[in-house]
Formats: C-alpha cells, structure tokens, sequence
C-alpha cells in the first residue's frame, strides 16, 4: 500500500507542524470565529468538519451529535460516501459512549464496528463542561497498513483545539432543545406542524447528500368529524389524544411524529424506503382499527385512517414536493373509499 493512499503514513510526517499550527493564536481565533458565528448546529458541524479537513488527511468527514429529541445524528459531513457513512455513525457512536479517541486501520475488521466498509479511521470526542457532546469521526476510502497514531503532543493539542467547537455546537443543541418546546402540540403532546417542516427540509438535505430513502406519512382519522357531531368536541378532542398515543405507539424510535392540523398526523421515516414506509401505515391502519375510542368515557368508538405515502427520491426532491405527493396519496385513499393507504407514484 503506498504512502499516498495509507492514512497512517500521511499522518506521521504531519504531526510536527500540525502542532505548531494549532498553537498559533490566528488558527485558534479563525476556529473560534467560524464555530461561534451561528447558533444552528448544522452549521457549527459544518466549520468544524471544513478546519478538520484542512487540519488532518482523511478524506471523509463526520460530526455526529445528539440532538433535540435525544438521538444521536449527523450534523455534519463532508467527503463520505453512502458506503462509509454507516462505518462513521458507528465510530461516533462508540467514541462518545466511550469519551475516547478511535484510531484503527481498518473498522471492517474491527469487532466493535462489525459490519462497516473497509476504511482506515480517526475519531475524536467532542467534550465541554465536562461532559462528551459529540464525536468527529475521518475515515479515509482504504484501509491503512497500520493504526494511525497520534504523539501525545499532537493529540493534546487536537483536542484542545476542538474543546471550542465542542462548547460552539453544546451551545447550539441547547438553544435548539429550548426551541423545540415550542414546537409541541399543546393537545397531542406531538410534534407540530411548524417542527414537521424544519425536520422534513433537514432531512431532505440529508437524504439528497446520502442517496438514502425519505419517506413521508400523512393520515388522515375517517369518520372523527361524526365524534365531534354527536358528542361534542371534548369528546373529539380526547379522541385526538388517543390517536395520537396509537400513532406514536405504532411508529419506530427514529420516526418523527407530529399532529399536522385538525385530525391529520404525518410521520417522516428517515432511511426508508416505500415498502418499509407502508409496513409503517400497515401497522398503524390495523392498530387505530382495534382500537375502542373513548372507553373510558363509557363509549366504544371504532375509526379508520386514510394514509398516504410519498418516497424522495421516488416521487420527489424536495421537502414541499413530498408533502404535496403524501398529501395527494392521502386523498387518493379519501376518493376510494377510504381506511387504506396509498402509495405516491403507485
């Protein structure tokens, strides 16, 4: 394997002058600036993705932190393939369960990332106030002869250097967090329409860069108007509790679920293809049906649901498109009859 394609003899010769870099006070300010020049996260991945890249030799980059709803995501990326993105997730996971680096020649034959493509890896927690609020992964597009290593002096001044985009992207996450409380339905308790729209443009974005599959859901309860006719909209209202603790109940822990207005729910279902978007709808469909409605109010209310599926890159390529394609799909079902799902494209 030549110097030229082997990440851990790139590294070696750099390490010296690496250090001295990030000892100056003008590449530690122009970090400083970057990172703190906007308090959205994506952006504050996306600084500290470019000055890694400038930084070390890797070829692709990852910043993966957790977000508002407490999951663990990319916030930003640069140069990975659809086949690497995996192995990544995977590293900065581990790196910031662990609050350790990862340095490994090749993470396919590494038994704590089983699975990945072969690539040569360098990860780094992200640590601030004391806690691990991220991880930068780099993995280069072929396995290294050796694992790259870091001198103690290097490694110290990387991580030093990073503890301000670490304390930059906390900061952001904590805004965000404080955002998303007001982005709750007040009556469901889900997600509502206005935060259904910022994660469906994220992870558009997203999907585009990965050539991964977005799926949207949009349902639609068949006959809740009769509730609100014959019981009131007290009634009608509990009933929209109800179908919304199935609904989330019925969807999957990466799903988003979010009350779209009135008695139409939407979930977005990211890396999910058509098929496994109407699994979804299934499992939902049958599960609102078994479902006995105001019981505890001594009735016993059975609904359907219509629901509508659109796929990027299927029937769109763009956050408006799939919400116009799923809305289309959902009244599609409306037109026949109702208490099925409809497929965009179909």
């Amino acid at each position: 394997m030549s110097a030229r394609t082997d990440l851990a003899s790139r590294l070696r010769p750099l390490q010296s002058g690496l250090r001295a870099r990030l000892s100056r006070a003008d590449v530690l300010a122009g970090l400083i600036r970057a990172v703190n020049s906007t308090l959205d996260p994506e952006r504050v991945a996306d600084a500290l993705v470019a000055h890694a890249a400038d930084w070390l030799p890797a070829t692709g980059w990852l910043v993966l932190a957790i977000d508002d709803a407490g999951r663990m995501r990319a916030m930003g990326a640069r140069g990975l393939t659809a086949a690497l993105e995996p192995g990544a997730t995977a590293v900065g996971q581990w790196v910031i369960k662990s609050r350790d680096l990862c340095c490994t020649a090749d993470v396919s034959l590494d038994r704590r990332f089983g699975g990945a493509a072969p690539a040569a890896v360098v990860a780094f927690p992200l640590e601030c106030r004391g806690r691990t609020v991220g991880a930068l992964v780099g993995m280069d597009r072929a396995p290294a002869s050796r694992d790259p290593r870091f001198a103690p002096a290097t490694q110290a001044a990387l991580l030093s250097a990073l503890e301000s985009g670490a304390v930059a992207l906390d900061n952001a996450l904590r805004v965000q967090r404080a955002e998303a409380l007001s982005v709750t339905d007040d009556l469901t308790q889900l997600y509502n329409s206005r935060y259904l729209s910022q994660v469906l443009r994220r992870e558009t974005k997203r999907a585009s860069r990965s050539g991964r599959p977005l799926s949207l859901l949009f349902i639609d309860l068949d006959g809740f108007k009769g509730i609100n006719d014959s019981h009131g909209h007290l009634y009608g209202s509990r009933a929209l509790v109800e179908a919304a603790s199935v609904i989330r109940q019925s969807a999957r822990e990466t799903d988003v679920v979010a009350r779209f207005g009135g008695d139409e729910f939407a979930l977005i279902l990211p890396d999910t293809g058509s098929d496994g978007a109407f699994a979804v709808g299934e499992r939902i469909r049958d599960r609102i049906a078994a479902h006995g409605f105001l019981r505890g109010d001594g009735l016993d209310i059975h609904l359907t649901v219509s629901i509508g599926v659109a796929t990027l890159p299927d029937v769109a390529a763009s956050a408006e498109g799939l919400i116009q394609a799923a809305d289309e799909a959902m009244y599609h079902v409306k037109d026949h009859g109702k208490n099925g799902i409809y497929v965009a494209g179909g």
